[in-house]
């Protein structure tokens, strides 16, 4: 790692002498990712292996009902779309903190995004982690011979932690002025405290074009196929082969890792942008396209199942900004639809940027709680 963040500060003083080099690695990169799983054994499906990153990074996306796809132009492109971020012409930071579930999961993101000097090409950093804190380990806790807890058994808990994260490499570059392309090379680290842990790899790719009015854009997600590999720690676990399963009178079977792989999906979307003087309302429309096999409450076809995104946002001389959506389409037995509405607002004031967002997680009568971000963006 420390030998990867030297290289990476090297490049980026000697900008010009690499920018070959730096598209030559990432053309590599992307045709290793995709040998690989080719001599990749004894992995299962996992339909929602990689589900965490569909929170997305920014308020703006969450206002507009993810529908994000072909409106994304700046640092948040790294995970909407990379060929958003093709024409940045300065340093964008972001940072973005949410919480689900009343509070209890936290979710965190935060980019960067770089010009390259003396080219058309963007390169841009990105990092999200979802995650759990505080969670009582209490497999020491018990006394086995005694059948029952210990005399003190705050003294034999401790802490732990359960989170996803992962790590965005992105570059982003045009063919033309309208047409614009862009991949993120990205890296997955699930971690369940000391017990188990998994590390995964998968390449996105995108392309966008950008008219006047209209806008279109495309995003291939594990275009290689995300793949996780699992490992156990089974020293942290051997507390439970202290216990006895009531149903089959044996002790607690321990643990196995086991590899995952989860298959490319698609996100594909349109916009439309209407200017009225001073206001500028933009519309969207995005279909996310997954091959998992999805069935409870999804729209599908087969194995094909579709969630459908809806977004409109309206801007005041670029500095206030207000945003709706719906997201979340979900189809009953009884054929009864369920949506997620979304609200949002921004303002923007010179260099900084101020969105918030605003959803339910299944529907306004939802039990589980809303969800609230507020995003910060800077450019320099």
């Amino acid at each position: 790692m420390r030998a990867l963040i030297a290289d990476t500060l090297y490049i980026y003083q000697h900008l010009s002498f690499f920018q070959m080099t730096l598209r030559n690695s990432l053309l590599a990169t992307l045709l290793l990712f995709i040998a690989l799983p080719a001599y990749s054994q004894g992995f299962e499906q996992a339909k929602y292996g990689g589900d965490f990153l569909s929170v997305g990074g920014g308020a703006r996306p969450l206002g507009m009902g993810s529908a994000y796809t072909s409106v994304t132009n700046d640092v948040l492109s790294g995970y909407w779309n990379p060929a958003g971020l093709s024409g940045i012409e300065d340093w964008q930071f972001a940072y973005m903190h949410s919480e689900r579930f009343a509070g209890v999961v936290g979710y965190d993101y935060g980019a960067v995004a770089i010009p390259i000097s003396g080219s058309d090409g963007v390169a841009a950093v990105s990092f999200f982690r979802q995650g759990v804190d505080g969670i009582k380990n209490t497999l020491h806790a018990w006394d086995p011979e005694q059948n029952r807890p210990r005399s003190d058994p705050e003294s034999y808990m401790r802490e732990f932690s359960t989170a996803d994260m992962a790590f965005f490499l992105s570059y982003a570059n045009r063919f033309s002025s309208e047409w614009h392309w862009g991949v993120s090379a990205k890296v997955l680290n699930s971690r369940l405290g000391p017990f188990a842990d998994a590390w995964g790899y998968s390449i996105d790719a995108g392309v966008q074009m950008r008219g006047e009015r209209y806008q279109f854009g495309v995003n291939v997600m594990n275009l290689t196929t995300l793949m996780k590999f699992w490992s156990v720690d089974h020293s942290e676990l051997e507390a439970l082969e202290s216990f006895i399963n009531p149903e089959t009178g044996e002790p607690e079977t321990l643990p196995e890792g086991t590899n995952e792989y989860v298959r490319p999906s698609i996100k594909i979307g349109g916009s439309r942008i209407f200017k009225f003087g001073d206001y500028l309302l933009t519309t969207a429309f995005d279909t996310d396209i997954l091959f998992e096999g999805r069935r409870t409450y999804y729209i599908n076809l087969g194995d094909v199942s579709f969630q459908p995104h809806l977004g409109a946002e309206l801007g005041y001389k670029d500095v206030v900004f207000v945003r709706a959506g719906i997201t979340d389409v979900h189809i009953d037995d009884e054929n009864d639809v369920f949506v997620s509405p979304t609200l949002g607002s921004g303002l923007k004031i010179g260099a900084f940027s101020v969105d918030y967002g605003f959803s339910s997680f299944a529907g306004i009568a939802s039990d589980l709680g809303f969800t609230h971000r507020i995003s910060l963006q800077l450019t320099l």
